[in-house]
């Protein structure tokens, strides 16, 4: 691995890792009481990050890791555009708080992918990663996140 391709390696890892960090403040405060904006606010800035990012690395073709992005960059988008009029209620507020939640799983959806293709214990039981213990893990992570963006859409609309 080259020298700068190293580099934005580390440095593509270390802000997913923040976004995954600060995207558990986000829905956290989203689900708890009080709500506080600054965790969502940093959260978006870098999950953003994390995506363009993604697409700096060397890639031939499409990829799954490019169509997550891609996929990911939308519902962040949605959120942005959410934020802006979410005080008016309503749909705005489900778009806002399922979009924080679905951002927050495409980065664990990810990291699980991720540390099953990098972890030797994880490698070793799912190498191809299309066996039971990975699709178990990914199916988790999202039952997980459906139940967060469930309380967390309930939640926005009752402050709506």
């Amino acid at each position: 691995m080259s020298t700068g391709l190293a580099a934005l390696t580390a440095i593509h890892t270390l802000i997913s890792f923040v976004a995954i960090l600060l995207g558990i403040g986000a829905i956290a405060s989203l689900i708890g009481k009080p709500r506080a904006v600054g965790w969502t606010t940093w959260f978006l800035a870098f999950a953003v990050a994390t995506s363009v990012t993604g697409f700096f690395f060397p890639y031939h073709g499409f990829t799954p890791a490019i169509g997550v992005g891609i996929v990911a960059l939308i519902v962040l988008a949605g959120v942005y555009v959410a934020m802006r009029v979410a005080n008016r209620g309503g749909f705005w507020c489900w778009v806002y708080a399922g979009g924080i939640v679905a951002s927050e799983y495409f980065l664990v959806f990810v990291l699980v992918a991720q540390a099953f293709a990098k972890v030797p214990a994880l490698h070793a039981a799912a190498p191809t990663q299309q066996e039971p213990p990975f699709a178990v893990a990914q199916l988790v992570t999202l039952l997980v996140f459906v139940v967060l963006g469930v309380m967390a859409g309930r939640r926005s609309r009752r402050l709506a």
